[in-house]
């Protein structure tokens, strides 16, 4: 019987891109035919017992994320359960509440219970992975990087900083500040980077960094941070949230202390899950959410069926929608 090495050799692919049409992974139309035309003539058939032995893991992945309430994660986690269902596997959802000493837990029973595979969103950028790598399990990491080499699926931060920041300055707020994450965490400070690197040359440079508060990436970060900044003297005129969480908070507070967008200018990155404003009076930098998901979950299949090229990364774009209500005359 063929075997798929003789396979790849006559479609004239590699062996990779065999086992992944064999297993539901998707390929480029002309490859899955030139595969499947190949099979044919040397009447190759998959060995899907040799297949689960050679596996000798559970057809099982966990998904390991930092706040299943918030809605950017629950939309990632669909689009992983709809890639790894239609190729076989079941997802265990982990919920770290941004712990990392429950994080590293999740990741033992990964192990202890050999899973195929993890995808993470890491708590605070410092988790220890060895113990996976060292079994030869797949990791991808979604939405933030690791210290680790491994595939991952990201957004580019920093431009969606300057995204949200750049549509606040061309809107004629000046004084714009930033609420983001905690700073140990690379999306938090590349978003505070993207947004600092507008308003130092394009807004009132009046303190900059007073206009920058790190809080939890929650609605009570978002609330406790836009009330320092209205404490501010002289207070911003406008501000950046960089999610979605935090730009619900600070809207909170700022429709309590009766600044509602536009006579204070909000742009958020990340889609608000709920808010009482008008919808065109705030700035959203959307995110992919679900595509993230489903990227990161085919990436991790690929892994599971064989595939040893180096490690990738890919990096997915944003969308800005731009308030239409402009700023009060300065």
């Amino acid at each position: 019987m063929a075997t798929i090495y003789e396979v790849a050799a006559a479609a004239g692919v590699s062996p990779a891109t065999v086992s992944r049409v064999f297993n539901g992974v998707p390929v480029s139309a002309e490859k899955a035919a030139l595969v499947r035309a190949a099979a044919a003539e040397l009447r190759f058939t998959p060995n899907r017992t040799a297949r689960s032995l050679r596996r000798k893991n559970a057809e099982v992945i966990a998904l390991v994320i930092p706040d299943i309430e918030n809605p950017y994660f629950t939309s990632l986690a669909r689009g992983v359960e709809d890639v790894a269902q239609a190729a076989g596997y079941s997802v265990v959802l982990c919920n770290t509440d941004e712990d990392p000493g429950k994080e590293a837990k999740y990741l033992d029973i990964a192990i202890a219970e050999n899973m195929a595979g993890v995808i993470l969103a890491e708590a605070d950028g410092r988790a220890d992975l060895s113990g996976l790598i060292a079994r030869s399990r797949p990791i991808v990491a979604v939405d933030r990087r690791t210290l680790f080499e491994l595939d991952s699926v990201v957004l580019d931060n920093r431009a969606a900083g300057v995204a949200a920041a750049s549509t606040l300055v061309d809107a004629g707020y000046r004084r714009i500040a930033c609420i983001t994450g905690p700073a140990e965490i690379d999306t938090a400070e590349e978003r505070a980077e993207g947004w600092r690197s507008i308003v130092a040359r394009s807004a009132t440079p009046h303190g900059s960094e007073d206009y920058l508060r790190y809080s939890s990436f929650r609605v009570d970060g978002g609330r406790d941070a836009m009330r320092a900044l209205l404490a501010l003297d002289p207070a911003p005129d406008a501000v950046v949230a960089t999610n979605n969480l935090m730009g619900v908070g600070a809207l909170q507070v700022l429709s309590e202390a009766g600044r509602v967008p536009p006579a204070f200018g909000v742009a958020v990155i990340g889609d608000l899950p709920f808010t009482t404003l008008t919808p065109d009076a705030t700035t959203i930098v959307r995110l992919p959410a679900r595509d993230m998901g489903t990227t990161a979950a085919r990436m991790l299949i690929e892994r599971i069926n064989g595939d040893t090229e180096p490690a990738r990364t890919v990096v997915l774009p944003h969308e800005v929608v731009a308030a239409t209500a402009g700023a009060p005359a300065v």
